[in-house]
């Protein structure tokens, strides 16, 4: 592996990048949020690369890699963070052990879903639509059936976040009836086409890889990482576990090694950043060590996707100088990326202003503020009436661009990248610094205040950066040798670096309990985790 062809502009940006994107989604959580930093990272990758055949294709990967880290946003974390902060010297090496579990599985699956549009070439079975096209149908269905799963789910038992355990559904406080939609849906296509392709392929392997993993780790053995915690991490288990059958399948290396190695680089990026924390708090300075925290590791999962990049470079073929995608395909994955991604997040900011501000009514006019398109919130709001002005005019600009280039949108595919990652990196900067706003405080410097510093670097890290960058050029490689070497390597560094921020922590603080989180004992007399379901009438833990 020679590091020596990895642009250095590449990695800073990328991991400037997930540190902005990460932040950011402290703010907002779970897999949307989540999703904000992979398009973000992934936007940065190919626009610093050198690869001019990736530029075509900047929203695609933008696309897949908001898919691919969004899975892990499902899975719960806070208390694994609290463990690691115990006075229980064992709870301490199981909190820094479960940190890098999660870690390799979010930045695992984020790998994938952003390596995958490298390595699809070739076209469909009809010889003219890019095998890449395939997965769009498929990936409509299911975000078809996860929006009717939200609206029929509000519509029938309308449950509280923090009553949700009340829900009939509740099983383990996981995401299963999503992974099930979403295999219902695949099947739904392949009926409809006659045939299972790699698109309805991809999501029958990580649905049925997510229940087969959490039947056997949850249900069969009884391991729950964080009781009464959601157990998704089991879930993404299996999901990591599919993607990689799938690679096996249609001889997917690269995708695999990516997913690997980025699943290794991102174990040790969640777990550094929480002993960073704990360092920091050390040093008695008071702030928001927790946003720290949270950018931290963003700047570090950034660091070893852009690496991993790196080293596929010119060991991945060269994709189709111009593709003939449907229009239908182009517009979608701009739509994704630019409106529905960005209103999936900020419709909770517009949330914080009516809870916040005692000037702003729920509703104006008989509209309430913001709807959600749920019924228990009134479906259609002012911020849904604006996100629908603002859909139809970027579906009318892109559909007359398509047609007749307009002059503000370049004709070359790097200014078309630029532009894309300019006008969402400032939208999600902006709107997040909006949302803190009505709460401002000196503490929200260290979280907005930095993202804003750091969301100018990348501005002009991808302005001027793709013209220094040396130009690469693909190539086939087999990577059946690195996927062992890094199997290898991860699982020593996985032990190594566990024992070793476990021993850290121990020489900071002693067996005293860190400051920064709540006392969390796993196991022994001691132990503080619930064994039981919460019970009706209580607030979820």
């Amino acid at each position: 592996m020679d590091m020596t062809i990895i642009p250095w502009q590449m990695i800073l940006l990328c991991g400037l990048s997930l540190c902005v994107g990460w932040g950011i989604r402290g703010n907002f959580g779970h897999e949307y949020g989540a999703a904000l930093a992979g398009a973000l990272a992934a936007m940065a990758i190919v626009l610093l690369s050198g690869r001019e055949d990736w530029w075509r294709y900047v929203h695609y990967f933008a696309l897949f890699g908001a898919i691919g880290w969004s899975f892990g946003g499902s899975m719960s974390y806070m208390m694994v963070v609290g463990f690691s902060h115990s006075s229980h010297s064992p709870t301490v090496l199981y909190g820094f052990a479960n940190l890098f579990v999660i870690g390799f599985l979010w930045a695992a699956l984020g790998g994938a879903g952003t390596a995958l549009p490298a390595f699809l070439i070739g076209f469909d079975q009809n010889e003219t639509t890019p095998l890449l096209s395939v997965f769009f149908v498929p990936i409509c269905a299911v975000f078809v059936g996860w929006s009717l799963q939200a609206v029929l789910m509000d519509r029938i038992f309308a449950t509280k976040r923090m009553q949700r355990h009340e829900n009939p559904l509740y099983w383990y406080d996981s995401d299963w009836l999503a992974a099930l939609v979403a295999i219902v849906a695949a099947l739904i296509i392949i009926l409809f086409r006659g045939r299972i392709d790699m698109g309805t392929s991809l999501i029958l392997y990580m649905g049925i890889g997510w229940f087969a993993a959490f039947l056997l780790l949850v249900n069969v053995f009884k391991l729950r990482m964080t009781p009464p915690r959601g157990d998704n991490w089991a879930g993404c288990v299996g999901m990591v576990v599919g993607v990689l059958g799938y690679c096996w399948h249609y001889k997917l290396g690269g995708v695999a090694f990516a997913t690997l190695m980025t699943g290794f680089a991102g174990g040790i990026a969640f777990s550094f950043g929480q002993l960073l924390k704990q360092l920091c708090i050390r040093t008695g300075l008071q702030t928001n060590w927790h946003s720290v925290m949270e950018q931290l590791q963003g700047l570090l999962f950034g660091l070893g996707i852009a690496v991993t990049f790196g080293f596929i470079l010119n060991r991945t073929p060269p994709l189709a100088a111009n593709p003939s995608f449907p229009p239908w395909i182009e517009i979608f994955a701009v739509f994704c990326v630019l409106i529905a991604l960005t209103y999936l997040n900020y419709r909770k900011a517009a949330q914080t202003w009516v809870d916040i501000l005692d000037s702003l009514p729920e509703r104006m006019f008989g509209l309430p503020i913001v709807g959600w398109f749920r019924h228990s919130r009134g479906w259609i709001g002012w911020f849904e009436l604006f996100y629908i002005g603002l859909s139809i005019a970027l579906i009318a600009i892109l559909t007359v661009n398509l047609r007749d280039p307009i002059p503000l949108i370049s004709t070359s595919w790097l200014g078309k990248g630029q532009l894309l990652y300019l006008v969402f990196l400032w939208w999600i900067v902006i709107f997040n610094f909006e949302r803190a706003l009505v709460n401002f405080s000196p503490g929200r410097l260290i979280t907005e205040g930095v993202i804003t510093l750091n969301a100018i670097i990348c501005t002009i890290l991808v302005a001027i950066g793709a013209q220094i960058v040396p130009k690469q050029t693909g190539s086939i490689f087999t990577f059946s040798d690195w996927l062992w070497k890094v199997s290898v390597w991860g699982i020593v560094i996985m032990v190594v670096t566990t024992f070793a921020f476990w021993g850290i922590k121990h020489a900071l603080y002693g067996k005293q309990h860190a400051p920064g989180a709540a006392l969390h004992i796993r196991f022994g007399e001691d132990s503080n985790a619930p064994k039981a379901k919460p019970k009706a009438g209580e607030p979820h833990p």
